[in-house]
Order: C-alpha cells, then structure tokens, then sequence
C-alpha cells in the first residue's frame, strides 16, 4: 500500500496499525507507520521543499514553520496548497485517529531539514513543554523526505518516557547550533535507553506529545529532511490565553492567533477555527495568510 494525493482515501485495514503496533505506541511513544509515502508523491513533496528552501533563504532550514500556511509572497498559497494536501492525506489521518480519536484538528507543521555538515542539534526536549495545548495531546507525523539515520542527525527518542502523562523539567540552553532554545534538566532523565528513529525516504512515524526526544547535529554528506505534521484530538483545547513568543534557531513566531482546521469529526474542547485564517475564510477555509 502506498500514499497518494490521487489514490483511494479508504486505507484497507492491512495499513493500519494493528494490535501489536497500537501496543508499541501505548508502550514506547513511537510506531513506525506500516505504510509509507508513494515514490511520485515523494518526488512531489521533496520539489515543494526545494521550493521552499529557495523562497524561504533567510530562515534557518531546520525551522521552516507551519509550510502549510501561506506567508505572503515568499510562500504564496500556491505553494501553502500542496504542504496542506500533504498534511491532510487520508491514510495518514486514518493512522492518527486510531491513536487520539475521530475528532482530529490540524494545529501545526515544520520542516526540519539538516544541511550536510552543519544541520543543527535539536537538544533533549518534550513537545509538550512549548505548546498552549489543554489537556495536553497532539500525535506528531515525522514524514521522512531523505533517509534518516543515526549519521545525518536523525531522531532520537527514550521509549515509555510519555507514560506518566508528565512535562519533565526544562531549562533555557539556547546556542547558534542548536534549533531550540530549552532541554530537559540533564539530571532528571537518563538517557541511556535512546533509540534511534530511522526512517527511510518515504517512510514516516508517529509520536507522543510527551515523549523525550531531541536529535544530534547533521556532521554528514547526506542532507536529513522531515515534514512532521502535528494534530490534536478536538476533545483538548488550543489556549490561544496560554500562547507566548516561540523561538527556534534565531527565529521567532507566535501561537497566539495559529490558524486551526477540523479535519474529521467534531469540536468538544471549545476551539475557535476562525482566528488567524485572514479575510479569505469565507471562501477558502483551509488557508491562511496571518502568521
């Protein structure tokens, strides 16, 4: 089974997580999808992001915020159009609602792509330490656009670190050649027990918004880029109150008006999908050109 833009929305019930993956989930904080992204809709993807990187040029590669939203004339709806698609693909919200439910709600993407040799760390974090989010829950997407290994600074996680349900303390770390600014306080975890999301081009997994996970620097030849994709379940609420300044390798960006989009199901946390999708939502709900 393969993904594609063109291709049946109904997943048959082989590429979805069974039994012994949805238990590696609950158990780690991890799965490794069991389907993977189509060759031709790979390609597609891998020239958005060329596109991107061009259009964008001022902003550090391993924070491209939120692709699926435009931002103007350096990132036109035109090109915001095709990351949406991306982030919305059937069989992948067929994934996800096995994991948070049948009330999904798109709230935020990135593209986090490594140069060759200088790709930034990313230091030991949790999702759930940055994000207005209440109660908090979101299942991340990582969708692999190059391979993803241990030598090109792939992902690094510590399996059952989610179980508690619990934030670990942070603390401000900030460097040039880190992407972002706070790590888990060394002395409250060990990091021993990581393991090493590899991925393959094309391949992708999907994570807990409480697991501990960072990655090291990209010393390699081989460039490492992702498209990680987060959705809530629509029993939580974004609190837009709660939201501050982001800061990612020397960027910043605020949560406070992020558009939201109800991709299945219903609303039950009280969320406004009205906010920061500009004058245009009447006509095209899905896109946005407030930042």
């Amino acid at each position: 089974m393969t993904l594609s833009l063109a291709e049946p929305l109904v997943v048959p019930k082989a590429s979805l997580l069974d039994a012994s993956a949805l238990k590696a989930y609950r158990r780690d904080g991890l799965v490794v999808a069991p389907v993977r992204i189509a060759p031709d809709l790979l390609a597609r993807m891998r020239a958005s992001l060329d596109a991107l990187l061009i259009n964008c040029a001022d902003t550090a590669p391993e924070s491209l915020v939120c692709p699926h939203i435009p931002n103007g004339a350096r990132h036109p709806a035109s090109e915001a159009t095709a990351w949406f698609d991306y982030a919305t693909l059937p069989p992948i919200l067929d994934l996800v609602e096995q994991i948070i439910g049948p009330d999904i709600i798109l709230w935020g993407s990135q593209v986090f792509c490594k140069p060759a040799r200088i790709g930034r760390e990313v230091p030991w974090h949790q999702d759930g330490e940055y994000w207005p989010i209440r109660p908090l829950a979101t299942c991340s997407v990582w969708i692999a656009l190059d391979p993803a290994t241990p030598e090109n600074g792939c992902m690094r996680y510590l399996p059952g670190s989610h179980a508690a349900g619990s934030v670990y303390p942070h603390r401000d770390a900030m460097r040039p050649d880190r992407v972002l600014g706070q790590e888990i306080e060394p002395a409250s975890f060990d990091a021993a027990p990581a393991r090493d999301d590899v991925l393959d081009a094309g391949q992708f997994s999907l994570h807990d918004i409480f697991l501990v996970h960072g990655s090291a620097h990209n010393r390699s030849a081989q460039r490492r880029a992702g498209f990680v994709v987060r959705y809530m379940p629509a029993t939580s609420r974004f609190a837009r109150d709660l939201a501050g300044m982001q800061q990612q390798a020397g960027i910043s960006f605020s949560l406070a008006r992020r558009p939201l989009w109800l991709l299945r199901g219903s609303d039950r946390g009280g969320n406004d999908f009205h906010i920061g999708h500009g004058e245009e939502f009447a006509a095209t709900p899905r896109y946005s050109d407030d930042l």
